[in-house]
């Protein structure tokens, strides 16, 4: 009914996007990335355990994710993101003064810690 050229889709299973999500597959069965979340993520409570009280009142934390409750009398979860994007670090903020984290599962300890230390810079602390 159709002829080539005639319809196009966005699922339309091209070969390329087929190939990559695979390859994905293939990773995520390794267990490396997950193992490595679960790692890091350790670090990220850390982090955001020393920044309670001290600008962050609470946050939810799996993994590499993680919800930060930002005391309103800082600022609200907008301008810390803004404040962060100017320290090259992005997070969404969501609910007023909550901001979200999700970094990449290939992030690096470097870069976690280099991201943690933004956030406490924009919180006003040393």
């Amino acid at each position: 009914v159709l002829r080539p050229g005639e319809h196009g889709s966005t699922f339309g299973g091209n070969p390329l996007s087929a190939a990559v999500g695979s390859a994905v597959v293939d990773l995520l069965a390794t267990g490396e990335f997950q193992r490595r979340a679960a790692d890091l993520g350790e670090l990220l409570r850390s982090g955001l355990e020393a920044l309670t009280g001290k600008g962050v009142t609470g946050f939810r934390a799996r993994g590499l994710w993680a919800g930060v409750d930002i005391d309103p009398a800082i600022g609200t979860g907008r301008r810390i993101s803004e404040l962060l994007l100017a320290e090259g670090v992005l997070v969404k903020d969501t609910h007023g003064s909550t901001i979200r984290l999700a970094p990449p599962l290939t992030i690096t300890r470097e870069e976690l810690e280099s991201a943690l230390a933004a956030l406490a810079r924009v919180l006003g602390q040393p």
